[in-house]
């Protein structure tokens, strides 16, 4: 009797849409085959309460895949767009994963040569689910949602957290309390997420009331750009704050994937079973 190939198990990481480019780049590198990410609104990073219910909703659709979906490009609603062999990237980011990123809907963004298109179609199933979400400002709801749906999720309390690592975080904040945060995603897109998020390019008389308590600003740089480093540095400026830089790279972000990755991999290669 011929041996079975095994089948290699695979993930579904659900993550914020400001981790996209990083989670991207870790996929990448480390050759994480088995893992898919799925990134929902970054939008949400200033709506936080809107985000257990939307992961709730994402764990669901991918417990229960819709048997009528395409091949090749599915909207999902208006933020989400397509899913490749890696990533859904959301068109809300305005955040291209790299040059190859091109718009041909408004409400669908499709990543060119590294992307293969391969959304919920029928039959396709996950063996397990993650959330890349640390706590994010829902007040423990979210932690909530995945015990709930029996999902794990990231440790801490934010992005900057498992960034610069737990420990080092407390460091840096016990130093100086009066630390403001950017990560790359908020340098590159500092005007939208920070300045327009607070409704300071209509109210600036607010920016006191805002800041007026800050006194620095701290960059958590997850790559070696000199651009972002220029955009940080201008949002300091504006902000009226001096600035320190702490290169991170990917911090436990990384190590999560990877561990996600390898453990789902040798899952499938033993035969687990889904969850």
């Amino acid at each position: 009797m011929d041996a079975v190939a095994p089948v290699e198990s695979r993930t579904l990481v659900i993550a914020c849409g400001a981790l996209a480019r990083e989670l991207l780049a870790i996929v990448r590198m480390n050759g994480l085959d088995s893992v898919t990410v799925e990134c929902l609104p970054a939008a949400l990073h200033n709506r936080p309460s809107e985000i257990p219910d939307a992961v709730r909703a994402r764990i669901h659709r991918a417990r229960n895949p819709h048997p009528g979906a395409g091949a090749d490009v599915r909207v999902m609603d208006r933020d989400i767009a397509v899913e490749g062999s890696h990533l859904l990237h959301t068109p809300d980011d305005v955040d291209p994963i790299d040059d190859h990123l091109r718009v041909v809907d408004p409400d669908i963004a499709v990543e060119g040569p590294h992307l293969i298109h391969t959304p919920d179609e029928a039959g396709t199933t996950y063996d397990s689910i993650f959330v890349a979400y640390a706590d994010c400002g829902t007040g423990g709801l979210l932690q909530k949602v995945c015990a709930e749906e029996g999902v794990e999720m990231l440790d801490g309390a934010h992005c900057y957290e498992f960034f610069a690592t737990a420990p080092r975080f407390a460091e840096i904040q016990d130093a100086e309390i009066g630390s403001f945060y950017l990560t790359d995603f908020l340098a590159r897109h500092f005007e939208r997420m920070v300045w327009q998020g607070l409704g300071l390019d209509r109210h600036p008389e607010l920016l006191p009331m805002y800041f007026g308590n800050y006194t620095r600003l701290v960059y958590l740089a997850q790559t070696d750009d000199p651009e972002l480093l220029a955009l940080a540095q201008a949002g300091a400026d504006r902000l009226g704050l001096t600035m320190l830089v702490e290169r991170t790279g990917y911090g436990e972000l990384e190590e999560t994937m990877v561990e996600l990755g390898t453990t789902g991999a040798a899952a499938g290669r033993a035969g687990g079973e889904p969850r």
